[in-house]
């Protein structure tokens, strides 16, 4: 059985931010709010814009300790910070980080005992109840899409890169911004981007049945190609902005159906400790090569998914893939990333346990993510 489920609560459009925040917590009869964020974003102001759209009588605090990747300390930390605190709600602002991170402190808030208790790869899924407090949340990227998303990945304490997954850790509120995101530097544009990518392409080639996934993929796919390499090369372009934060958003309603090998090596890779990989970057280097590998299994997919990036029919999909992400100006390879050889081989055989190994179009065994990532090495 599939199922399919659209049931997120989305505000999109530029500026929308301010008139968004007031009219949900209202909405939620929100009064003790805890912001999750990371430092650098305080830093740039764009969580002031936040906090003075609060409504008067609104009380908050901030967590700010966001990781560059989510860890199971910081939500530890975040959850305690919560319920000391006498919060009622969250309002997780940032990357893809920061979300994931709100997502996992109310899910420890509300439910408490061990994180790992609660992935997916663990029987997790079905320990999550429906008491999570109402999370809003307000992406500054246009990549993971989490802010519509099930799910969150954290590194936890034992190193591995797990993934949380429940209907109830779906943001009640998603506020999509593009003027947000004005100020993204052009790396990171390019990172977040070709995870967005990455999502849709993933999710058309994966095995799960769902039409409306599909079709929203596909869509995103299209705004991706046609608008990233512009969103990099002028920041301020607020219509390239747009269309990436719809392609992000896209991928991540349409992920629902299931990814695959691309993200099941990312975050194995993710989660090593002493690397500290950007999971945007590393998608956009392994892309090529899982695209490669699924071809005898999927390659009558291919034909779309190349008439969604403006590609000619005979064009070499995967190439075409490495080809975007050179002139993006992120790396080619993992080892131009930092990753060695010691590296890929602690993270094959997490790749295969990984949740989204079970929908990669081609059955992929440990072995085989060693063999695709001494490639990319």
């Amino acid at each position: 059985m599939s199922l399919i489920n659209y049931l997120t609560r989305i505000h999109f459009a530029d500026g929308v931010l301010e008139h968004a925040v007031q009219a949900e917590i209202a909405a939620h009869e929100i009064s003790r709010p805890m912001i999750v964020t990371d430092r650098g974003l305080v830093e740039t102001g764009l969580v002031d814009r936040l906090v003075h759209a609060l409504p008067r009588g609104v009380v908050h605090v901030m967590f700010s300790d966001t990781p560059a990747n989510p860890t199971e300390d910081a939500a530890i930390q975040a959850s305690r910070f919560y319920i000391e605190n006498e919060c009622d709600s969250i309002i997780a602002m940032g990357g893809g980080s920061a979300l994931d991170l709100g997502k996992a402190a109310g899910l420890l808030a509300s439910h408490g005992g061990e994180l790992a208790s609660y992935a997916a790869i663990e029987g997790g899924v079905k320990r999550i109840r429906p008491v999570i407090p109402p999370l809003i949340a307000i992406p500054t990227t246009a990549g993971t899409g989490s802010e519509v998303g099930r799910a969150a990945v954290i590194v936890l304490s034992d190193g591995r890169k797990l993934g949380f997954i429940s209907e109830y850790m779906i943001p009640r509120v998603a506020i999509c911004d593009p003027t947000l995101t004005l100020t993204l530097p052009p790396l990171l544009t390019a990172g977040t981007g070709m995870d967005a990518l990455t999502h849709c392409i993933e999710t058309y080639c994966a095995t799960a049945y769902n039409p409306p996934a599909d079709g929203i993929a596909m869509d995103g796919l299209r705004r991706a190609a046609a608008n990233i390499e512009r969103a990099v090369e002028k920041g301020s372009d607020i219509n390239a902005r747009r269309e990436m934060m719809a392609a992000a958003m896209n991928g991540a309603l349409a992920f629902q159906k299931g990814l695959g090998g691309v993200h099941a090596m990312s975050h194995a890779l993710g989660g090593l400790p002493g690397y500290h990989l950007h999971h945007g970057t590393l998608n956009s280097v392994l892309l090529p090569h899982i695209l490669d590998f699924n071809a005898p299994a999927v390659a009558h997919k291919y034909s779309q998914l190349k008439q969604a990036m403006n590609l000619p029919e005979k064009a070499d999909i995967a190439e075409a893939v490495f080809s975007l992400g050179k002139r993006l100006g992120l790396p080619s390879t993992l080892g131009g990333m930092g990753v060695d050889l010691a590296g890929i081989n602690a993270a094959a055989p997490l790749a295969e346990k990984d949740h989204t190994n079970s929908t990669n179009p081609r059955r992929a065994s440990a072995g085989d993510y060693l063999e695709i990532m001494q490639k990319a090495l």
